[in-house]
C-alpha cells in the first residue's frame, strides 16, 4: 500500500512542477540565468560536463531568444568565471549579442563579454592538424587597386603555405585573425583577404603584429573622409526595368539610378538586402494584387526605419521567381540588423522572409543595375 502512495506523490509532483516562463526578452533570460548560475559557476569553476550542465540549458533558453548567438566560457581568474556570447562572424548577429550583455545584471563572480576580445599578439598561439599559426610564421601586405583606393584589401602570408595544405592554413589564419584582432574588428574592419605562399609574395612582408595598427591607420583615414557625408534621395531618378526571363518568369525592378552614380558610395560600406518570398506560381512569379500591397507595406514600414538623411540608402527592389529583394545601402549596421528583425518576427506568419548584411564599399552587387 506504502508503495502505491510513493508512486502517486511522485506522479503529482511532476504534474504541478513549476514549469520555466518562456524568454522573450533579454529581462526573463537574465532572471533565468540568476536562478541557476550557482549550478553554472560550480560546473565551471570545477571543470565539470560544462556541455552538460550548462550549454545545452544556455543553449535552450539563448535559442528561445533568438537564434544567432554562440558563446563559450572560462575562468578569468580563481573566482571569476567569463562567458562570452559571439556572433560567430555573422554581422547580423552582433548588435543583439551586444544588447544582450549590455542588459546583463551585475552577479558576483560573472564577467559577461560580448564579443570575443582581441588578445595581445603573445597571447595568440593556434595548433591545427599540426601546424602552429603565431607572430613567428604569419606575415601580411596591403594590397592597392588605384579603381578602389578605399577598400582594405590585405595578403596573408604562412611560412608553411603550399596547395597541399591551403585549407588548413586558410582555416587557421582565419582563427588566428579572429583572436588577435577580436571578433568586430575581424568582421568590420577587413574588406578582402587573400592568401598566397611565401615564394609568390609580391610585396615587403610585414610583421603580422603590425597589422592592428595598420587598419586603425585606414579606419582613422576613412571615417575622416567620409563620416560628415549623407544624401539626401528625394530628387532622385529611378528606372523602371522589365523583362521576361528563359522560364517565362517576369522581372520587375525600380532602382535608383541616380544613387548608383554617386561617387561617393564608400561612405555607405555595408549592403543590407531583405529577401521575401511570396506564392506566385499563378501569376509568371509574380505577386498577385493582395500580396503587391503587402509587400509595398513592408517596404513602406522599413523606411520609417532606414531613412535617407541618417545614413541608410534605398538602391531599390527587384521582384521576380516569387522574391522581392529589397536593397540599402547603409553607413552602419546594426540599426539594419535589428529592423530586418522585427520584420522577419511580425510577417514570418505570413512569408519567408530573411535578410543578410555585408560589406561592398563600392556597391559592386548593383553592377547589373548599372549595365
Amino acid at each position: 500500500m506504502a508503495s502505491n502512495i510513493n508512486i502517486t506523490v511522485s506522479f503529482f509532483k511532476n504534474i504541478f512542477k513549476k514549469k520555466e516562463p518562456s524568454i522573450i526578452s533579454y529581462e526573463t533570460f537574465w532572471d533565468w540565468f540568476r536562478q541557476h548560475e550557482n549550478t553554472f559557476y560550480k560546473v565551471v569553476k570545477e571543470q565539470g560536463n560544462i556541455e552538460k550542465v550548462f550549454f545545452d540549458k544556455l543553449s535552450v533558453k539563448l535559442n528561445e531568444l533568438r537564434e544567432g548567438y554562440s558563446y563559450l566560457t572560462g575562468m578569468l581568474n580563481e573566482e571569476t568565471v567569463e562567458l562570452v556570447f559571439t556572433a560567430d562572424g555573422a554581422i547580423e548577429n552582433i548588435v543583439f549579442v551586444e544588447e544582450l550583455v549590455s542588459s546583463a545584471p551585475q552577479i558576483d563572480n560573472w564577467l559577461f563579454t560580448a564579443l570575443k576580445p582581441a588578445l595581445s599578439i603573445n597571447d595568440v598561439s593556434i595548433k591545427m592538424n599540426n601546424y602552429m599559426f603565431t607572430k613567428s610564421n604569419i606575415s601580411f601586405y596591403a594590397d592597392e587597386d588605384a579603381n578602389f583606393p578605399d577598400e582594405i584589401d590585405i595578403t596573408i602570408v604562412h611560412d608553411d603555405l603550399d596547395e597541399t595544405n591551403r585549407e588548413t592554413i586558410v582555416n587557421g589564419s582565419y582563427i588566428f585573425l579572429d583572436n588577435f584582432l577580436g571578433e568586430l574588428n575581424f568582421a568590420t574592419t577587413i574588406d578582402n583577404i587573400s592568401f598566397v605562399d611565401k615564394n609568390k609574395a609580391t610585396a615587403n612582408l610585414i610583421p603580422i603584429e603590425k597589422l592592428k595598427d595598420f587598419l586603425i591607420w585606414r579606419q582613422k583615414e576613412f571615417v575622416e573622409k567620409y563620416d560628415s557625408l549623407n544624401r539626401n534621395t528625394q530628387e532622385d531618378n529611378y528606372s523602371l526595368l522589365e523583362g521576361t526571363l528563359v522560364n517565362g518568369n517576369k522581372l520587375l525592378a525600380a532602382i535608383n539610378t541616380s544613387l548608383l552614380k554617386w561617387d561617393s558610395k564608400a561612405s555607405h560600406p555595408w549592403v543590407a538586402t531583405i529577401e521575401i518570398k511570396y506564392d506566385g506560381t499563378a501569376t509568371n512569379g509574380m505577386p498577385d494584387s493582395k500580396t503587391s500591397v503587402l509587400l509595398n507595406d513592408i517596404e513602406d514600414e522599413i523606411l520609417i526605419d532606414l531613412e535617407d538623411v541618417k545614413g541608410y540608402l534605398n538602391i531599390g527592389r527587384q521582384t521576380s521567381k516569387n522574391v522581392r529583394d529589397i536593397h540599402f545601402a547603409c553607413k552602419e549596421f546594426r540599426l539594419p540588423s535589428k529592423t530586418f528583425h522585427k520584420i522577419k518576427q511580425k510577417y514570418s506568419p505570413q512569408l519567408d522572409i530573411n535578410y543578410r548584411i555585408y560589406k561592398d564599399k563600392y556597391w559592386q552587387s548593383f553592377n547589373q543595375f548599372i549595365n
